[in-house]
């Protein structure tokens, strides 16, 4: 009963973690009306790191399981974070939040993909949602403008590196210490941001005033409490079922682009999503009959040997 409780806390953080990203896309997208990808991200990952290193240190000094240094795994997150996120947040420009959050949620099929790269077998169903995905990628990107088209292949070279960054974290977090993880990685992603942002873009303090909310939403909210509460719930949940959970940020975008900025889908573009969207599901099922079958024969082999 306690393992069940564990799970069903862990996929609600989960839920929520997808509600606030899909909303952070309003808020990304907005930001890029004044400042640059970068920029952007250095000063959100910032202040989510801010936000989250009072309760780190607070909680350093408590007694448990020996963790290993959260430096060489929050360096190798951060980085892997870095590259998503720079991708997504400059393919924003480009597109619309709904877009963003549909091309973004095909991490659910890519996390099972990877898996190849693992040992591990895909099953059939995987690739039935892979060729739906790109299906729907097509419909969505056709049903747009040129620039729309660069956007969503940004975005969908960020979501490769999302789907990495999950299965990063589903096999570190159980090494090092869920905050200091996240705060580390935030920090990197912070640092890689602003490196990038002084060599590429300007900056000044009018344009940070006139950002100012979307820059605290995607901060605090987005970064300082979603990252963490996916950070803390991935010890409990499989990452091919987190990624599905997580991959519901689609609909919240959409939802979300359609009543801030008024953004309106083609039909094209509406069964698009909708081809995507079976994506995920399919790759979900396949996932989770794949698992069960997996545990069931483990049972038999316990039980005759």
């Amino acid at each position: 009963m306690s393992e069940r409780r564990g799970t069903l806390r862990a996929d609600l953080l989960l839920l929520v973690t997808a509600a606030i990203w899909g909303f952070a896309f309003v808020a990304q997208r907005a930001g890029m009306q004044h400042l640059g990808p970068f920029w952007f991200n250095a000063v959100r990952f910032a202040l989510g790191c801010l936000l989250l290193l009072p309760v780190a240190l607070r909680r350093s000094g408590e007694t448990g399981p020996r963790r290993r240094s959260p430096f060489i795994p929050g360096l190798m997150a951060g980085c892997v974070l870095f590259a998503g996120a720079s991708l997504q947040q400059t393919g924003l420009i480009y597109t619309s939040a709904a877009n963003a959050g549909f091309v973004t949620g095909l991490y659910v099929v890519f996390v099972p993909l990877l898996g190849l790269l693992r040992g591990r077998r895909t099953p059939r169903g995987i690739w039935f949602g892979a060729a739906a995905a790109a299906g729907g990628m097509f419909l969505l990107s056709s049903s747009g403008t040129t620039s729309m088209v660069t956007g969503d292949l940004l975005v969908l070279a960020g979501a490769v590196f999302w789907a990495i960054h999950i299965q990063m974290v589903s096999s570190l977090v159980h090494r090092t210490a869920a905050l200091k993880l996240a705060v580390t990685q935030f920090a990197v992603c912070s640092l890689l941001s602003l490196g990038a942002a002084l060599i590429t873009e300007e900056i000044s303090q009018e344009a940070i005033r006139a950002a100012a909310l979307p820059l605290l939403y995607g901060g605090f909210v987005s970064v300082g409490i979603a990252y963490t509460l996916q950070v803390v719930a991935q010890r409990k949940a499989h990452p091919a079922h987190a990624a599905v959970i997580m991959s519901l940020e689609a609909l919240f975008a959409a939802i979300g682009g359609w009543l801030v900025l008024g953004e309106k889908l083609e039909p094209a573009g509406i069964a698009g999503c909708i081809l995507m969207f079976s994506a995920m599901m399919i790759s979900v099922i396949s996932s989770n009959r794949s698992r069960r079958g997996r545990g069931t024969q483990r049972r038999l082999f316990l039980y005759n040997h």
